[in-house]
C-alpha cells in the first residue's frame, strides 16, 4: 500500500470545523402512528391497575419479580376492542392470566393486548345513575 506524501496528504479533503453539532431524536408522544389506532380480530387492550406487587394476609410486600411465573388471574379495564370482539367493550372489566397477553406502550402508558379467548369473565361497566345489580347476580 502506498503512503501518502506531503502533498497527496494536503489534496485529501479535511474535515470541516464549521459543520452543525447533531440534535438528539425527540421522542415519540405516542407510538401508535399519526391517526387513531384500530385493533384487528379478536383482539382487547387492557388497562391493569398497579405494578404488580401485592400485600401478604400479615401485611408484607411481595414485589413482583419475587414470584415465579403468574397463575394468579388479574382484573383490567378494556380501553380499545377489535371489530371481531363478542364478549367485551369498552370501559369493561375483564378477568384475564396476565401471562397470556402481550405488553404493548401507547401514548407513554403501558397496557396489555389479548385475545378474546384470554378473558376468562367480563364485569360490565356501571352505567352513570344506574343502581347496583339485584342480588344472587354475579358476573
Amino acid at each position: 500500500m502506498p503512503r501518502a506524501t506531503g502533498e497527496q496528504a494536503s489534496k485529501t479533503p479535511a474535515k470541516s470545523t464549521s459543520a452543525k453539532p447533531r440534535k438528539p431524536r425527540a421522542k415519540k408522544a405516542s407510538t401508535n402512528g399519526s391517526g387513531p389506532l384500530r385493533l384487528t380480530g379478536d383482539r382487547l387492550v387492557v388497562r391493569t391497575p398497579g405494578s404488580g406487587e401485592r400485600k401478604s394476609a400479615g401485611g408484607l410486600l411481595i414485589p413482583a419479580t419475587a414470584m415465579p411465573a403468574p397463575k394468579r388471574l388479574a382484573w383490567g379495564d378494556v380501553t380499545l376492542v377489535g371489530p371481531e370482539v363478542r364478549v367485551a367493550k369498552t370501559g369493561d372489566h375483564v378477568l384475564f392470566l396476565p401471562s397470556a397477553g402481550l405488553e404493548v406502550e401507547l401514548d407513554g402508558e403501558d397496557l396489555v393486548l389479548l385475545r378474546e379467548r384470554d378473558v376468562q369473565a367480563v364485569s360490565e361497566a356501571a352505567e352513570p345513575g344506574a343502581k347496583d345489580r339485584a342480588p344472587g347476580q354475579y358476573l
